[in-house]
């Protein structure tokens, strides 16, 4: 077997219990360790999974080939720069950035030090979406909702930049088409920033995507439909559930299908109804594996910084769109 890649990780917060819990799992790699500033989450982190705990950031660096930054947002920016300038490769926890010149400098510094950089828009390793990609051909509606209970954890940013910015990402992958216009509105209802938010995205190619984000919720919910020609494609992203309806053209309808009658002589439309078989995977698993492998390889990964940017640019622009500075809540 091939040496494994050691992997840093900072942050010992709920989802650096999580990354180092499935680094871990990865054949490819090994958990060099873990920092935080906080001694007593990064003791207990290292004391459960039996992986050095270090007190300077630099130094668990400098003991690592890859650097997976799972810290607040607000310091994403400085330790991946950190990493960077140390010539390590690096995974960053969705939003990217804070700001989109700090997401800027990283892409540069990256491109110039001919780094490697993911961003873990984990819903792209979803099994739910990896089982309807292959069906998605040039939708040109798409309707998004993803509400979710209360949690103090993520308040830091908008709802935009917490949990919109998921669906952002997954939207600008399967559409692969310039954001001619947006529209959006938010209301902060427990927050400093939005809690809950609407955003319609215009595409050039004429496509329309509806997306709703909650953090308010009594009810979690993840739930993506996409509508093409002769097709709709249903992403149940929690349930990890994905059915695809499917309609081709007939003459004369199968008495055993079901079919729709166009009216007008126009023929009939039989519908095929299909419920893909989705695999039991951990996403954050997959994600750090696909990283890993791509830099072993010397590959691009899945979800690169360019990626994330673009998302980023769009949230923003949703944010622009909803004129947050008019809806903070009331002190």
């Amino acid at each position: 077997m091939e040496q494994r890649l050691r992997i840093g990780v900072l942050g010992a917060g709920h989802l650096g219990r999580i990354h180092t819990q499935q680094a871990r799992e990865v054949p490819e790699l090994q958990v060099a360790g873990i920092y935080d500033p906080h001694p007593e989450k990064r003791d207990a982190v290292a004391a459960e999974f039996g992986v050095p705990a270090f007190t300077n950031m630099d130094a668990l660096i400098a003991a690592s080939d890859l650097v997976d930054v799972v810290t607040p947002t607000l310091a994403h920016h400085a330790c991946a720069k950190a990493a960077l300038l140390s010539g390590k490769h690096v995974f960053i926890e969705k939003p990217v950035t804070n700001t989109l010149d700090e997401a800027r400098e990283l892409a540069a510094l990256a491109k110039e030090r001919r780094l490697q950089v993911q961003v873990g828009h984990v819903e792209r390793f979803n099994p739910a979406l990896q089982a309807a990609l292959p069906a998605l051909a040039n939708p040109m509606f798409i309707e998004v909702h993803r509400l979710a209970q209360w949690n103090p954890r993520g308040t830091d940013v908008s709802v935009v930049l917490d949990l919109m910015i998921h669906d952002l990402d997954i939207v600008l992958h399967v559409v692969g088409a310039p954001v001619d216009h947006i529209s959006a509105s938010g209301v902060a209802v427990v927050s400093d920033s939005p809690d809950i938010a609407n955003a319609r995205l215009e595409f050039a190619n004429g496509c329309v995507a509806n997306l709703t984000a909650s953090r308010i919720s009594m009810k979690n919910m993840r739930k993506s439909r996409f509508f093409q020609r002769d097709a709709y494609v249903s992403v149940d992203m929690l349930e990890k559930r994905t059915e695809i309806v499917r309609m081709r053209r007939v003459e004369v309808p199968d008495p055993f299908a079901v079919s729709i009658d166009l009216g007008g002589g126009r023929g009939h439309r039989e519908i095929a109804f299909d419920r893909p078989d989705i695999p039991t995977v951990n996403a954050i698993r997959e994600e750090l594996r696909s990283f890993a492998l791509a830099c072993a390889n010397g590959h691009a990964p899945q979800v690169p910084i360019g990626d994330g940017l673009a998302a980023l640019e769009t949230a923003h622009r949703v944010l622009e769109a909803m004129s947050v500075t008019n809806i903070a809540a009331p002190h």
